[in-house]
């Protein structure tokens, strides 16, 4: 029997519902065309609530945002173009992540979702990138540019790339990024004409951790091109987390015994 992992999502964003509202049917659709079962988690609940779905939650998607993380949690002081933090879903995010790390739990993030991952782990920010490059396209875009994908990463075996790097069509949507990468993390794609990283994964065995800055969820039925890196990224991550629903389901069997 195949098993439906559960997916915790957070609301991305607690003051624009608007913009959540718009944002969020993404995600959980291309968790569903992958086999998973999105699992909405809202940023106006307890600690206690929040944490009681999370236990019955198999992995972790950190959509995007419009918020900026607050420079604050990594001791920088705040850019004038940086966007005001939204305190609730960072709160939540922490829960999440601190559930997802103690219980090695499968994390997919992006955007948003990767900057609140790198500093949960200690790493920094750039808070505005000074680049010609396009990394702030619009949700409307295809293909805003290429990534660069490492060789020999977990990336770079999900979207197909073995022992050389291949470049990769992204939808990027920031003007924020990594900067100092935060521990247990690594550059796994950056754009290939300024450097700017693009991806970070886990460096933990059998700990499926992978955050990239472009909206594969985005790209799930544009064409070929972009469409079939971004399935991919979501079928392993549904794959990862039904591996740890059943690791799960067993521990729980063997503890009723």
């Amino acid at each position: 029997m195949t098993t439906t992992p559960r997916i915790a999502i957070p609301v991305p964003h607690s003051g624009d519902r608007e913009y959540a509202e718009r944002a969020l049917p993404q995600y959980e659709e291309a968790v569903r065309l992958a086999g998973g079962e999105p699992v909405r988690i809202e940023l106006d609940q307890t600690p206690a609530q929040v944490m009681k779905q999370i236990e019955r939650c198999d992995a972790v998607l950190l959509p995007g945002s419009r918020a900026d993380v607050d420079p604050q949690k990594y001791d920088a002081e705040r850019h004038a173009k940086t966007a005001p933090a939204d305190s609730r879903r960072d709160t939540v995010d922490e829960l999440l992540l601190q559930d997802a790390y103690n219980m090695h739990k499968p994390v997919l993030a992006i955007c948003y979702g990767l900057q609140i991952l790198n500093v949960h782990r200690s790493g920094t920010l750039v808070q505005h990138i000074e680049s010609a490059i396009n990394h702030n396209a619009g949700r409307a875009v295809e293909r805003a540019h290429t990534v660069e994908v490492e060789p020999g990463s977990q990336l770079g075996s999900i979207v197909g790339v073995d022992k050389k790097s291949i470049e990769v069509p992204v939808n990027s949507s920031h003007h924020q990024s990594a900067d100092v990468i935060g521990d247990g993390l690594r550059v796994v794609a950056r754009s290939p004409l300024d450097g700017i990283i693009e991806a970070l994964e886990g460096t933990l065995p059998r700990h499926f951790v992978l955050a990239v800055q472009w909206h594969p969820e985005r790209s799930v039925k544009d064409s070929k091109e972009v469409a079939e890196p971004a399935r991919k990224i979501f079928q392993a991550f549904i794959e990862a987390a039904r591996a740890k629903h059943a690791e799960l389901t067993g521990e729980f069997e063997s503890a009723t015994k």
